[in-house]
């Protein structure tokens, strides 16, 4: 016998968008390696990491951030901060939902102000989402200087906005769609290139 809630509510799935795998691009052996190189880039670029914080954008800029000022920590033999950054509130794309976002109360995790700061998410595509973090992050203080790290830049950029580290450049139609899985928040570790199926 069904429980009441379900015959009075039926739980409806919504419907995913049928998509098909085209190809892997990175295994996880070749996200770390990658990881590392930017790491190092950092520093190098930063000469050192005096005056450095690292800011993972939710959700799966956050590992990467975590991953890499460990790293960072490990080449400079100091302690680096990260914070995180909740930027649902903010995307100008609020219109076409239906139900208005809550803003997640919540400090970066450590104070922004006058340092020199790395955004970092995992795909970098129109650049709105990282317009909509440079609005949240400025709501938090005035950094002495921004820079922007991503996993995968895969071009189509609607916004005037260049990441100065890049893990990998994939050129991509707009029906296809670049899937990060780390394993802090999948389970799962690669970067996969997908299509929209017709």
């Amino acid at each position: 016998m069904q429980p009441v809630f379900a015959i009075l509510f039926p739980m409806s799935t919504p419907k995913q968008p049928n998509l098909r795998e085209k190809g892997r691009l990175m295994s996880a052996s070749e996200i770390e390696r990658t990881l590392v190189r930017l790491a190092h880039q950092i520093v190098e670029k930063n000469e050192g990491c005096k005056n450095l914080g690292l800011i993972g954008i939710k959700r799966r800029g956050v590992p990467i951030a975590e991953r890499i000022g460990k790293m960072i920590e490990t080449i400079e033999k100091e302690p680096v901060e990260t914070g995180v950054l909740d930027i649902s509130f903010y995307r100008d794309d609020l219109s076409t939902k239906d139900i208005r976002p809550v803003v997640e109360p919540g400090a970066v995790g450590f104070d922004i102000e006058g340092r020199d700061i790395i955004l970092m998410d995992d795909v970098l595509y129109t650049g709105r989402t990282i317009r909509a973090a440079l609005d949240a992050l400025f709501d938090h203080g005035r950094p002495r200087s921004v820079q922007l790290l991503v996993l995968i830049d895969r071009g189509h950029r609607e916004l005037p906005i260049e990441a100065q580290f890049v893990g990998r450049t994939v050129q991509t139609s707009s029906k296809e769609i670049i899937e990060v899985k780390l394993r802090e928040i999948d389970g799962d570790e690669q970067v996969l290139l997908v299509e929209l199926a017709d």
